[in-house]
This record gives structure tokens, C-alpha cells and sequence, in this order.
């Protein structure tokens, strides 16, 4: 698809979390905000397990900064999907999120999506929440499901997993 356009990291350094997701869909390139697709339960998930005060809109992705929350994604292309996505894109980032994780020093990698830290990791078998394995010094890694309408793991489930990780960081 062309036209897209990439949307803007919100990092700075020292954050309490750096959300990190596949790619930017059609709606995040088209709005130049994260998890912009009204479907998408980021936001709604950071409100309800007590991340975030209030329900942020995808317009306001960038004041989650003052929270400590910065976000990126592994692939900066937008696609419909991240089946379009192709290996050395995926290569590529990774080396790129990792020059990222060491130079903004995060208390926590949050991969928002299995798939995500798989291509991050290159392990097969994931479980969600604190992973073992660390890739950069300082900076633990937790995975939580993709908040996408599209995947089928139940909000209940997702949100215990936001609620684990707001207690890694508190």
C-alpha cells in the first residue's frame, strides 16, 4: 500500500515502560498515532489497570511520556498486517530497538503482542509476562498480548496482564 507514513517513537530517556509493538497499522499511519484503530484496547487497557489515571485517547499518545510510558514498534513500515511484514524488516528492527532499549534505558521492554517478542527474541515458545531472558542490561522484558480487536485472548486475560505489570513498575 503506498502512501502510508511512518508515525514518530515517543521516547525519552528513563522511562518506567517503552511499549513496543509490531508496526503501525493503516489507521496509526493515516492519524500518526499509536494503536489509533477504534478497536485497538491499548488505551482502555492502560486505564483500567491502573497505569494511567484516566482513559488516554490515541491523539494524546504523546503525554504518556509525562506518565514514565514511552512507545515504538519493532518495524517502523506501516501494513494492513503483520503478515505483510518481511524477515529482514524484522532483522533490521531488531537491531534498531536494541540500539533503543540500551540508549533509553527503560525499567521495562513491554512487547504488546507474543508474536512481537518471538521476532524480538527469536524463540518459538513464549509465555505472556516477565520473561527470563535479557537483552540489555537493566531493562527487563515482560509480553503482554496484542490489545488488537482482532486477537481472541479474552480483555479479563489482557488485563491481568497490564495489572501484572503495572506492579513490576510500582
Amino acid at each position: 500500500m503506498s502512501g502510508l507514513k511512518n508515525i514518530q517513537d515517543h521516547l525519552e530517556k528513563d522511562l518506567k515502560v517503552i511499549f513496543i509493538g509490531f508496526n503501525p497499522g493503516i489507521k496509526s499511519s493515516q492519524t500518526g498515532h499509536h494503536y489509533a484503530h477504534p478497536t485497538n484496547r491499548f488505551y482502555k487497557l492502560l486505564n483500567e489497570s491502573g497505569l494511567t489515571p484516566r482513559l488516554y485517547k490515541p491523539e494524546e499518545d504523546k503525554k504518556l511520556l509525562k506518565l514514565g510510558y514511552g512507545l515504538s514498534n519493532i518495524v517502523q513500515r506501516p501494513t494492513k498486517s503483520a503478515a505483510e511484514i518481511k524477515d529482514s524488516e524484522y532483522q533490521k528492527g531488531r537491531k534498531l530497538l536494541l540500539i533503543k532499549l540500551k540508549n533509553y534505558c527503560p525499567q521495562v521492554a513491554c512487547f504488546t503482542g507474543i508474536g512481537v517478542y518471538k521476532k524480538f527474541s527469536k524463540k518459538r515458545n513464549i509465555c505472556r509476562g516477565l520473561q527470563d531472558e535479557i537483552h540489555v542490561d537493566g531493562v527487563r522484558e515482560f509480553v503482554v498480548s496484542s490489545p488488537s480487536g482482532l486477537n481472541r485472548t479474552s480483555y479479563e486475560k489482557q488485563l491481568k496482564m497490564y495489572k501484572k505489570l503495572k506492579k513490576l513498575i510500582v
